[in-house]
């Protein structure tokens, strides 16, 4: 081990990823850009956790990967650990792996040499301060790196399984699936970082001996249960921290003194008016914001949203926190999108998807903030109300129930509700919290369903050969003539298909589109000279297969049949239509409301579009008309639709509009309409604009946290639409007893020969509720001075007792009025009581509430006037004859 400083050349950290990559394309590697956080096709994951993730269908055979060697930096969101992010220099919840893979291809000796020849040769690090370990019985590992790389046998550790658990660092699983032993490549930073402990060494809880590489050999087919059997297709599977390689590389205390994060901790500090390492307390703060702004700032790329549930909670889970911790560090108002643009900046060289987003990414951080800063107002307010329930009881502990409420619904984590009741000598029933917590876990495992190793629930389709794939030809078809490939029942793969049986049809080339990117599949029919198919739904499958689903209505279908394929034209035409207007929507809302808009979502079949998009309030009348009247000039302008096929970088050069969060390959198609629209789109589209025909909006609402939705029509279904709305009105009109032409002006009449009756009506309830009640001032009593009218009337409503009880007090004069009434099996009751009672001490509001359960009711109101509804017309007595009392009680 090397005591002495060694100088090493600094790499910044994006430098570092540029060259892992470069150096891993040297090696015949495929550079794959990183996946989107959101998992694609993956139940088992809510964010994607590590370099492989992403792969997993490749390691598994479900599809054919684009090439057998692989390289990417990935990024990754890990939360197991997040309450002791900030706490510890060493956790954080987003993180780059760089990674290299081989599917069935290279192995441990390849793996192995090329792992030692990017650290030593490439990056320049000492051969002497870096430490390999294996799996401890992985004997040709071990030969590899003593007698091929050279490594001496003493700078080798062996790692074994635990006897007690069977789990062991260097052997790779999860569960059942594919697994394998790992080699580790560790750098001895020196003693300067160690624990001063005299058997430090690979495998110490210090910072000493960091871990810099990961390569796991998956060899093993695991059952779960211990055994394992040798995999025909062996893979590599390296996993490497680009932090901590940049750590190594820039020699500092730890990720969060890197390059890239140091830019956002030293804006922290500008921002809060702190020095980093001046204050314990602060540190924490200072650490936590610096990494979870990078969490937040990437999902959102990624096109995650705030909310209550699953990812998004996720994400608002890390933007509550880390501004909470800007509120402890005295930062005022909102903040993150500050912070977000130096993330922005440090990072948009790996991803320039970050620049393009910038204004929605800060858009959407700002209003998380404002949210929670109502938030904890409102649970510091809650939590204010448990303190004085504590005290009124003697308590001196908060209930882990009451904890967890604040937790789970103001976002208040369990050491800031800590740290307010200390203050105030209280304390916390944490044994209590964490079984809420349980309790609160137990619910989701429970929901959550059995699935396969990509957390889907297990189909027929698992078993179909990857390598079977399906052209698509109805760009410029809606027929064709194929070989079909497979056939499925619901839950086997079959060689025929009979009359009356549903199931899924799987052929070589197909003009039916697949249901993607919001557009729903074709319908039509398949047919061979035996037999007829219905296709019901058109699905997409793993590894470039099309699913035609539904039913056969004659004969019998065989695999290997050549069939006849046709698609519903005069569906796709009116999808197409619905299509190809979302994309003139989209440019007319941009237009309109502004380029923040972006796509959260669409739908479009044959009745109708859906579009989901990013706005911040709902649409004003006067935007909608204008929005609608964009899109139906464009329709009217007749412009031809031209798509053209190009790598991605050549379309976004022509101003292409790119889908939200989505992942592209190579090459994609670009969608233009004119100079007006042009956007990423591999869906089906009419051929020129007039084809749409019309336009019409039918409704806008909200749908989540900042985003909006609309619904519109195109062509036969908006004529459908006004002859529904032409039919209405024709309907109301005869009910009227008017025409279309003037049901507007006998509507009015109307209303005004309603409000005359509703006035007459008053008056004479009025009248005969005052008719019914007779000459009562003789029921007049005085009761300390105060004069007190407590009387019942039968069949009097709340608004006609109210209107008797001005009348009565006008005869009155100064005193206490309460009146009664049974109508339609129910009680009302008012009390009125005038400036001089109340002087003398009476109150409307406390009287109702004292006689109001003698009627098996309550209420309440202001000293002036207050009234009560009951149930029990029988107690009406009871309530008369208590008001004296109860306003006896009342007086000085």
């Amino acid at each position: 081990m090397l005591e002495e400083e060694v100088v090493k050349k600094f790499y910044g950290e994006n430098e570092l990823r540029r060259m892992y990559l470069e150096f891993f394309e040297s090696k015949g590697h495929l550079k794959m850009n990183s996946f989107s956080l959101v998992p694609h096709n993956d139940n088992s994951l809510l964010l994607i956790n590590a370099g492989m993730a992403p792969l997993k269908p490749y390691f598994t055979g479900q599809e054919i990967p684009p090439r057998r060697r692989v390289t990417t930096c990935q990024k990754c969101i890990r939360t197991g650990d997040i309450e002791n992010v900030g706490k510890t220099a060493r956790h954080l919840t987003f993180f780059e792996m760089l990674g290299n893979f081989s599917f069935g291809d290279y192995f441990k000796h390849e793996a192995i040499a090329w792992s030692w020849e990017f650290l030593t040769k490439v990056l320049g690090l000492e051969e002497d301060r870096l430490y390999p370990s294996i799996y401890g019985e992985d004997d040709e590992a071990f030969d590899i790196w003593t007698k091929e790389v050279g490594v001496p046998a003493e700078r080798i550790t062996r790692f074994y399984r635990d006897p007690k658990t069977g789990e062991c660092d260097n052997f790779w699983e999860h569960g059942a699936g594919p697994c394998g032993p790992c080699s580790e490549i560790y750098y001895d930073r020196g003693e300067k970082y160690g624990c001063g402990k005299p058997d430090c060494k690979v495998g110490c809880d210090c910072d000493r001996f960091m871990e810099v590489w990961n390569n796991v050999f998956t060899q093993f087919e695991g059952d779960g249960k211990g055994g394992y059997t040798e995999l025909s297709q062996k893979n590599i599977d390296t996993g490497m921290g680009l932090e901590r390689l940049a750590v190594v590389m820039q020699d500092v205390d730890s990720v969060f003194d890197i390059d890239t994060m140091k830019a956002i901790r030293d804006k922290v500090c500008e921002l809060s008016g702190k020095s980093y390492q001046k204050d314990a307390l602060d540190d924490v703060s200072i650490r936590l914001i610096t990494d979870h702004i990078r969490s937040a700032t990437f999902m959102i790329s990624d096109g995650i949203m705030p909310s209550n549930e699953g990812r998004g909670y996720v994400l608002r889970r890390i933007i509550r926190r880390a501004a909470r911790h800007g509120r402890m560090l005295g930062i005022g108002g909102t903040f993150m999108a500050k912070l977000a643009a130096t993330v922005i900046d440090e990072s948009k060289d790996g991803y320039p998807e970050l620049e393009e987003k910038k204004d929605f990414i800060f858009k959407v951080l700002t209003q998380e903030e404002e949210k929670f800063a109502k938030t904890i107002d409102q649970g510091l307010a809650i939590l204010e109300k448990m303190e004085k329930e504590m005290q009124t009881a003697g308590e001196k502990t908060l209930s882990g129930e009451n904890a967890f409420k604040l937790y789970d619904t103001y976002g208040f984590p369990l050491d800031l509700t800590q740290e307010i009741l200390e203050e105030k000598g209280f304390s916390i029933d944490e044994d209590g919290f964490k079984k809420a917590m349980e309790i609160q876990k137990k619910k989701a495992h429970d929901a959550h369903k059995a699935t396969n190793y990509m957390g889907a629930d297990a189909t027929v389709y698992d078993e179909i050969d990857p390598s079977i794939t399906t052209e698509f030809t109805g760009y410029d078809s809606l027929t064709a003539s194929s070989k079909i490939t497979v056939l499925t029942t619901e839950t086997e793969l079959v060689e025929a298909l009979s009359d009356g049986e549903v199931g899924t049809i799987i052929v070589e080339k197909t003009p039916f589109y697949a249901t993607m990117g919001g557009q729903q599949g074709d319908k039509g029919e398949i047919r061979t000279a035996s037999g007829i198919f219905q296709v019901e739904e058109t699905i997409k499958l793993r590894g470039g297969k099309v699913g035609h689903i539904g039913k056969m209505t004659n004969g019998m279908i065989k695999a290997g049949d050549v069939a006849d394929l046709s698609v519903d034209a005069k569906l796709r035409r009116d999808t197409c239509r619905n299509h190809s207007a979302t994309h003139l929507l989209q440019k007319a809302l941009r237009e309109v409301l502004g380029t923040h808009v972006e796509q959260a979502g669409s739908y479009q079949d044959g009745e109708r579009t859906r579009f989901d998009f990013s706005h911040f309030a709902a649409m004003t009348p006067e935007e909608l008309k204008k929005v609608e009247a964009i899109v139906n000039e464009k329709i009217a302008e007749k412009i031809d639709v031209r798509t053209d096929v190009m790598t991605v970088e050549e379309a976004k050069k022509t101003g292409a509009m790119a889908l939200f969060g989505e992942k592209y390959g190579e090459t994609v198609r670009v969608v233009s309409m004119g100079d007006f629209s042009k956007e990423f789109c591999g869906g089906t589209h009419v051929a020129n604009t007039g084809d749409i025909v019309v336009f019409k909006i039918i409704s806008e609402s909200g749908v989540a946290a900042g985003v909006r939705r609309i619904e519109a029509l195109t062509g036969d279904n908006v004529f459908a639409y006004y002859k529904k709305e032409e039919e209405e009105l024709e309907a109301a009109a005869k009910a009227a007893k008017a025409t279309p032409a003037t049901l507007v002006e006998k509507i009015g009449h109307l209303m005004a020969e309603l409000k005359a009756l509703q006035s007459e009506n008053e008056s004479l309830k009025s009248k005969a509720a005052k008719e019914a009640l007779g000459d009562v001032m003789d029921q007049v009593v005085e009761v300390k001075g105060v004069k007190l009218l407590a009387v019942s009337v039968d069949g009097v409503d709340m608004n006609g007792l109210r209107d008797l009880g001005d009348q009565l007090k006008g005869k009155l004069g100064e005193g206490v009025i309460v009146l009664a009434s049974a109508s339609d099996g129910k009680v009302n009751l008012v009390a009125m009581a005038t400036d001089d009672a109340m002087a003398h001490g009476a109150h409307a509001g406390n009287l109702i509430k004292s006689i109001a359960g003698k009627v098996g009711g309550g209420g309440g109101g202001r000293p002036n006037m207050a009234q009560a509804g009951g149930k029990n017309p029988a107690g009406i007595p009871d309530a008369i004859a208590e008001a004296k009392t109860a306003l006896e009680a009342q007086l000085a």
